[in-house]
């Protein structure tokens, strides 16, 4: 940088000889203009702007002392150099008055003008070094101020460490103007697994959705805006629904929306802890829901002594049964009474893990470590309807297993009884209570529902129809065989008519007919 230079004085031989000895070009300077009287160089200060003014003291018009004050008003940032054949001390004390460090006697050598010029060279370096870095230093500031101011007014919302005061200490340092207006405090929380480009674009839908916001900032895992209240919830809903449609629409993820009721700003502290505990209800009303005030029910402490929420021995029942509609219906039941009861979400855990264990506790030991792990899935667990719905597949799981049991007995009862049946065709006094009371110790209606179940058809039509079958094999392989033998063969001892009608009523024939139609 070349520093601009201009020299004053009334002595014409004073001004060629300085600007002919000194070396302006090797100290960074230009020797911009020369004046001959105070005015006159007054007059080209003004024009040319230099960055040093070497003055004579006195000269006609505008003395040098003249010349510095009215300069140092107007263009304070000019270094003067002041030169004079006077040895007084008034004169170099006025001068310092203005900052005129520089003051030389008559006749100066090159030596003293240089070494003059060279200390305020130095001296307008390291001001435009330190100009420079407060400059940056601001522009940097600039750029970091609105967040700067976001993250310290979120603090002031969130610390319980500040007091109402500090409201008007924010005011003053961001020259924000918080009237006692009424205001809103609105949460948003994503759901499910979410990265905070998402969060970043929730809070930036909102700025351009909203109308009159103080402040948006991201706490934690969810989006915070404080926004003037104007009585229209109306349409604060349609706007809120608006945003989570959007992020719904681009990012495939549900929002659940806590809003505080309206209040004046000094009071924005007490509806952030009030939009947090809509938030916390959460756990209750269920994921992707807006919850307000109104929404939140107090807990309930007062429960009977004798007070008994799982009946889980009922519940064991019904999985150990492998019906699991009933066990979903039971658990329904359990979770909406929980629901009603409103106990408080410790409680409301607590519950569930009893009611959890209950159910894991029908499985062998050799498993149980296994899904013992599940109880701590379950206290993580930000939603009762995500605790009701992993209890119901852990149940639906355990039930399963005992159906197949259960299944898996209940085709080998009815397999042996088939075998019975088959082994004892021709006794005539075969029957249902026959099979259950002398081969398979079981009741005997127990066995016939079992019996239905497996076959879809009652025991005493499915020996009919296998005698009837076998009558046929007999028919088709046995020569000129007589129905009374037919009969007692078959089981029908010695009622041939009977045998007869039963068989056409399956056939369309007697058993005489069917020999010869065949």
């Amino acid at each position: 940088m070349t520093y601009k230079v201009l020299l004053a004085d009334d002595e014409k031989i004073i001004v060629e000889g300085i600007s002919s000895l000194v070396d302006w070009k090797s100290l960074d300077t230009e020797l911009v203009a020369t004046a001959r009287n105070g005015i006159e160089a007054y007059e080209k200060i003004v024009e040319l702007k230099p960055d040093i003014v070497i003055s004579d003291i006195r000269m006609p018009g505008m003395d040098g002392l003249s010349l510095v004050s009215k300069i140092h008003e107007e263009l304070p940032s000019i270094k003067f150099i002041l030169l004079s054949g006077f040895s007084e001390f008034e004169y170099a004390r006025t001068a310092m008055h203005y900052g005129v460090k520089n003051y030389l006697l008559k006749p100066c050598n090159e030596d003293k003008i240089t070494a003059a010029l060279t200390e305020i060279i130095n001296e307008l370096k390291d001001k435009k070094v330190q100009d420079t870095f407060v400059s940056e230093l601001r522009e940097k500031y600039k750029k970091a101020q609105p967040y700067i101011k976001t993250h310290l007014l979120t603090e002031f919302l969130t610390s319980k460490s500040y007091s109402n005061k500090d409201l008007s200490y924010y005011q003053q340092l961001f020259d924000i103007k918080f009237k006692d207006q009424k205001v809103r405090l609105i949460l948003f929380k994503l759901e499910g697994e979410f990265s905070y480009e998402q969060l970043f674009a929730i809070k930036n839908i909102g700025e351009e959705i909203f109308d009159s916001i103080l402040l948006s900032s991201n706490i934690g895992e969810s989006a915070l805006f404080l926004i003037e209240d104007d009585d229209h919830s109306d349409k604060l809903h349609d706007q809120i629904e608006q945003i989570r449609e959007l992020i719904f629409q681009y990012y495939k993820r549900d929002t659940t929306v806590a809003i505080s009721e309206g209040d004046h700003v000094r009071n924005a502290r007490k509806l952030y802890r009030e939009a947090m505990e809509c938030l916390e209800h959460r756990f209750y009303l269920g994921e992707g829901t807006i919850i307000t005030k109104k929404d939140i029910l107090p807990i309930n402490t007062n429960f009977p002594k004798d007070f008994f929420l799982i009946d889980e021995q009922q519940i064991v029942l019904k999985i150990k049964s492998g019906h699991f509609q009933d066990v979903c219906k039971e658990i329904t039941r359990t979770f909406e009474k929980m629901a009603d009861l409103r106990m408080g979400i410790d409680m409301t855990k607590s519950y569930c893990i009893q009611l959890y264990i209950s159910i894991i506790q029908t499985v062998d030991t050799e498993h149980m470590q296994d899904y013992l792990m599940g109880t701590s899935t379950l206290l993580g667990m930000e939603t009762v309807q995500q605790m009701k719905e992993y209890i119901e597949t852990t149940a639906k799981k355990m039930t399963n297993e005992y159906y197949q049991q259960f299944k898996s007995k209940q085709s080998s009862v009815i397999s042996r009884v088939i075998e019975v049946v088959k082994l004892n065709l021709g006794n005539p006094n075969l029957s249902l209570k026959m099979v259950a009371n002398e081969f398979l110790f079981m009741n005997p209606d127990y066995l016939g529902k079992l019996f239905r179940q497996e076959t879809g058809q009652r025991f005493s039509a499915y020996l009919t129809k296998l005698r009837i079958e076998k009558a046929l094999d007999y028919i088709l392989t046995m020569d000129h065989v007589k129905v009374v033998t037919l009969a007692e063969m078959i089981g029908f001892g010695n009622n041939p008519q009977y045998f007869s009608q039963v068989f056409k009523k399956y056939t369309g024939y007697t058993p005489s007919e069917y020999k010869n139609v065949t």
